[in-house]
């Protein structure tokens, strides 16, 4: 029997995936979490098999939760059911230390395929995402810039990206000033900018950022 966590800011979606997974007769217990705080809160009160987990969450990012939950509760697996775009948020969530990625657009059956993937220990991307991998393997594939970034770049370009200055950064990611700083510049390096206002334009343009 698996216990699952639903953590989503907005209470349709949470309904609609409870719903989804209510019709399941291995599924024992549904929590739900409204924030960052809640879902950290209910993780600790668990024991949880299953997070599924919105990248877009009032009081921290969906990111900053998935790297507490992967070094703080090593035995919870995590979903990422996400409205962003899977070509360009996927494979940096599994890299993060995500089980599987649902676009929230999907049928109710792939996400309940999804659940039992990776309950089972396994990993579970669509098979629209397999394919753009397998581009991808192709020499003349072109890929966008910020995949080139590592799991703490990029946690640090989103954040860059919605403004955040770096002290702010630095303080949630209980970083010093200077190590966020190296990040920063490493990025901008990276993906060739010169500035903050670049950054956020670029996730504006490919839909990593509201």
């Amino acid at each position: 029997m698996i216990n699952v966590l639903i953590a989503d800011d907005h209470p349709l979606v949470r309904a609609g995936i409870r719903q989804c997974l209510m019709d399941d007769g291995q599924i024992r217990e549904i929590g739900e979490a409204a924030t960052g705080q809640q879902t950290m809160d209910k993780l600790r009160s668990g024991p949880w098999d299953l997070l599924i987990l919105d990248i877009n969450m009032p009081d921290r990012s969906g990111l900053d939760i998935l790297k507490h939950v992967c070094s703080g509760f090593p035995a919870t697996r995590v979903l990422v059911v996400s409205g962003f775009p899977e070509s360009q948020y996927a494979v940096n969530m599994l890299r993060a230390g995500a089980s599987g990625f649902v676009p929230k657009d999907s049928p109710p059956s792939d996400l309940l395929k999804a659940v039992h993937t990776v309950v089972s220990g396994r990993r579970y991307i669509s098979a629209a995402l397999a394919e753009t991998l397998v581009r991808d393997l192709d020499a003349g594939s072109d890929k966008p810039i910020h995949s080139q970034l590592s799991e703490r770049e990029f946690q640090i370009f989103c954040k860059l990206a919605s403004g955040k200055a770096v002290s702010e950064i630095a303080a949630e990611l209980f970083l010093s000033v200077k190590t966020v700083s190296t990040y920063r510049s490493r990025v901008l390096e990276k993906m060739n900018f010169q500035s903050n206002a670049e950054i956020t334009a670029y996730a504006l343009r490919n839909g990593l950022i509201q």
